[in-house]
């Protein structure tokens, strides 16, 4: 597979198959995802990779932490600004609208809306997964290097047949991961990545993207 393949076939996966993923091949993908891109080679991302029965165990604490109505850990960090601002306001509305109507969920039906999310600290299925953190006191370019960091990742997971998908809800439950994974105290949190092979059976939407004018500026000679 080619990188214009991975990029073209890379999505968040929310259907797994319980097929195990290798050990060899999650090494093989990790080893060659350190050599993403980092200022300064800070390379600054913590990575606890997650299977067997600790993630059986992690799982069951966290469904069913979040199905008996336990409130969410302190946030360590904002996933969205409070006040979301157009043309991210609408694109994130766009994803709920399709997200959810894939599901047959009325936007006001909060029950069948839980049980969906419910899926997240499942793992959707999958066999594997991988938390990544980051030390408190780095700043916000070391962030994106976190990012680019995760994108390597993925994209070698399609190169190996495999599938993933990232996910911030962790950090709503981060005690949780930490009983599981035992953290250093400088570690923070950022997300937790589900890794398997796709259940072809679970249907899904592709989100489309914003035109490339409208986030892509060309400057050249006059």
């Amino acid at each position: 597979m080619d990188v214009y393949e991975a990029v073209r076939t890379r999505r968040a996966v929310r259907g797994f198959l319980d097929r195990p993923v290798p050990t060899e091949v999650l090494h093989r993908v990790l080893t060659a995802a350190a050599g993403a891109p980092s200022g300064s080679n800070l390379q600054p991302w913590h990575i606890y990779v997650v299977t067997g029965a600790p993630l059986c165990q992690l799982k069951k604490l966290a469904t069913e932490r979040v199905a008996a109505g336990d409130p969410w850990d302190e946030r360590e960090f904002e996933m969205y600004p409070r006040d979301l601002k157009s043309p991210y306001r609408e694109r994130r509305s766009q994803f709920g609208r399709e997200r959810y109507s894939a599901l047959g969920i009325e936007r006001e039906d909060w029950e069948a809306r839980q049980r969906a999310a419910i899926a997240n600290w499942d793992c959707f299925g999958a066999p594997a997964a991988l938390f990544c953190y980051i030390d408190r006191d780095l700043g916000r370019p070391q962030w994106a290097d976190v990012g680019m960091y995760l994108q390597t990742v993925m994209l070698l997971l399609r190169g190996e047949g495999l599938h993933s998908c990232p996910q911030m809800a962790w950090s709503q439950v981060r005690k949780t991961v930490a009983d599981i994974v035992s953290p250093p105290e400088n570690l923070m949190l950022f997300c937790g990545m589900s890794i398997g092979y796709e259940d072809p059976t679970v249907e899904f939407v592709r989100h489309g993207r914003a035109p490339i004018d409208e986030t892509v500026t060309y400057i050249s000679e006059l």
